[in-house]
C-alpha cells in the first residue's frame, strides 16, 4: 500500500530525491580459511595450532618435543641440566605459537593466489593426503590404551622403552630428509 501512496505523490508532485540506502553485501570468507589468532591460541596447547591449520606432521613434532621436555624436567638426577631445558622449553613453546600464526597466514596467502612473496626455504603448503607417520602413531598408542584399559596390560614397560620411540622418530626424520634432498637432486638434473 506504501507503492500506490509514493506513486500518487510522484504523480503530483514529480519524482522523490530520496535513494533508498544501499545495503553492501556481506563479503563470504573461503570455508578453508583459517584464523591466525586462532592458530596461536591453540597452540597454547603446543602443537594443536599446526594441526588446525593442517601442518600434522609438524604438530606431532612440537607435541613430543615439549611433552618430551617436560618430562626430562620431571625427572631426578637431571638438576644439572634444569636452567638450560627450562629456556630451551620456554623459548620452544613460543616458536611454536608464532610459528602456528605464520603458517596460518601463509596458508590463507596461498589460498588467496597472493604470491606477493615467496614461501620460506622448506616450507610447504599442507597438503590433504594425511600423514602415514601420524597415522601409525596414533594406532599404536591407541592400541596400547586398549591394552592397559581392556585386557589390564600392564604398562611399566613404556617407562623402560620410551627412549626406542625417540630413536625411531628420530631416524624417520633422517630418512624423510635424505629421501627431500635425493628429490631435489634428481629435480635439478
Amino acid at each position: 500500500m506504501e507503492n500506490v501512496n509514493e506513486s500518487a505523490h510522484e504523480a503530483e508532485h514529480g519524482p522523490s530525491q530520496y535513494t533508498p540506502p544501499v545495503i553492501p553485501r556481506k563479503e563470504f570468507r573461503d570455508s578453508r580459511y583459517k584464523y591466525p589468532i586462532l592458530a596461536t591460541v591453540l597452540s597454547l596447547m603446543p602443537g594443536l595450532g599446526h594441526i588446525y591449520v593442517g601442518y600434522y606432521p609438524q604438530g606431532f613434532i612440537n607435541i613430543v618435543v615439549i611433552a618430551g621436555l617436560i618430562t626430562l624436567l620431571n625427572r631426578p638426577g637431571v638438576y644439572h641440566l634444569t636452567p638450560f631445558l627450562a629456556f630451551f622449553l620456554a623459548f620452544y613453546w613460543m616458536y611454536n605459537m608464532v610459528d602456528a600464526y605464520r603458517k596460518a597466514a601463509f596458508y590463507n596467502h596461498a589460498l588467496a593466489g597472493l604470491r606477493a612473496f615467496e614461501l620460506p626455504e622448506g616450507e610447504q603448503l599442507p597438503g590433504t593426503h594425511g600423514s602415514l607417520f601420524g597415522g601409525a602413531i596414533l594406532i599404536l598408542a591407541g592400541v596400547i590404551a586398549l591394552a592397559y584399559t581392556r585386557f589390564g596390560m600392564p604398562l611399566e614397560w613404556i617407562a623402560r622403552w620410551w627412549p626406542a620411540a625417540l630413536i625411531l622418530f628420530g631416524a624417520y626424520l633422517l630418512f624423510q630428509s635424505i629421501a627431500y634432498r635425493k628429490r631435489q637432486q634428481n629435480k635439478s638434473l
